[in-house]
Parts: C-alpha cells; structure tokens; sequence
C-alpha cells in the first residue's frame, strides 16, 4: 500500500514507518524536519506543517490510507495545538478524497470501571494529562466524523520500548491488564497492531486498544 505516515520521526512514529517499511509499503513521511528520517527505497520524506491543512491535503492526495502520529507533547499549549492539529489534518484527509484515516490515539480514554475514564482519576501522571485530554477530544471528534473510515489505536497505560513479539490482545474502551494488573504494550508491538489494522481492517469507525 501507498501510506501517509504523519508525524514518523516521533516516539510512535519512527516505529510505525519501521514496521510499514518491513512490511514492504511505500511510505510518504509527512514530517517537519525529514533530514532525520533514514534513506529507504520505499520512503519518500516531505517538510509539512499539519496547521496548513492546504498543504497538508496536497501532500495526502493518491495515498491508500493516512496514519497520524501527530503529537503536541513537546509545546507548551499541548491540547490547543494537538486539537488544532487534529482537526487540520481530518480536513485534509477528506479534502484530499482519501478515505481511510488511522490514528495514534492515548490510553487516557480507556475506562477502568463503567463509565470513568483512565485520565479522569486522581493517580493519572499530572504531566500527561493535556496530552491525555487532546487525545480523548481526538476520539470524540472522530465518533462525530461521518465522511471518513476512521480507526482509533488505544495504547495501554504504559507504552514503552520494548521486543517486538507480535502477542498481544486486543480490546474495546476498557483498559487492558494482565494477571499482575500492570497495563502495558510496547510501541513495537503497539505498531504491529496498527498495520494489522490497516492491512485486515476489524475496527471501522472505531476505537480498539492493545496489551499484554
């Protein structure tokens, strides 16, 4: 497949363009410094702002799916710019008439009992939290979203690096945890996931989650 990589020099992303590339997909990296990308004969790297959604939507033209890794993280408004961002590059996709959109979405989201959310208690890390609240406004304005085939990938509470093993599970809107209730996943497997997704879409127009 064609793929639009948004955001493939991040900590989610360099993984993601790893996992595409080994899988033999020609990836546009969408990215704003792709001096940083590495050379691959399959990896085309283009300096885009996803602020400009004109822009933007120029580049994801022919693609047969976009991945958003897009992150506000390192900026000091995290949730306005995220949300900003977000909402630039649902534009885009739609405007550049391509209609499946994968995105790279937090765990905060995920419920721990009916009806409260991860980010919502009170031992959620304070330093994730702006981050945690982009990433469940992201999701709210998918569930809204009626033009695109969207699919939201929920980490667990930890995402760390790690072995790429290809075993995991699978979920909906709960938290994941393992028999010792330790909620993880690594970002190599988080990635083996997102491009099982996109190859052998399950979840259209839905959130799923991935851990141990």
């Amino acid at each position: 497949m064609h793929i639009a990589l948004i955001g493939a020099t991040g900590y989610v992303g360099t993984k993601l363009l790893a996992e595409a590339l080994a899988r033999g997909h020609r990836v546009t990296a969408l990215v704003q410094h792709p001096e940083k990308l590495q050379p691959h004969a399959n990896l085309t790297g283009v300096a885009v702002k996803v602020q400009d959604t004109a822009a933007l939507a120029a580049q994801l033209k022919g693609h047969d799916a976009v991945i958003s890794a897009f992150s506000g993280h390192a900026q000091s408004d995290v949730l306005g710019y995220f949300v900003d961002g977000f909402k630039s590059i649902v534009a885009a996709t739609k405007q550049a008439d391509v209609a499946r959109l994968l995105v790279v979405g937090g765990a905060g989201s995920l419920e721990v009992a009916p009806g409260v959310q991860l980010v919502d208690t009170p031992a959620f890390p304070e330093q994730w939290k702006a981050s945690a609240l982009g990433a469940r406004e992201a999701l709210n304005l998918l569930r809204a979203e009626t033009a695109l085939d969207w699919t939201l990938l929920s980490p667990s509470a930890m995402l760390q690096p790690g072995e790429r093993t290809g075993r995991f599970r699978l979920g909906g809107d709960q938290l994941l945890v393992d028999a010792d209730g330790n909620s993880v996943i690594s970002v190599e497997d988080y990635a083996v996931a997102m491009l099982d997704e996109l190859e052998t879409p399950k979840h259209s127009r839905a959130r799923f989650t991935v851990g141990y």
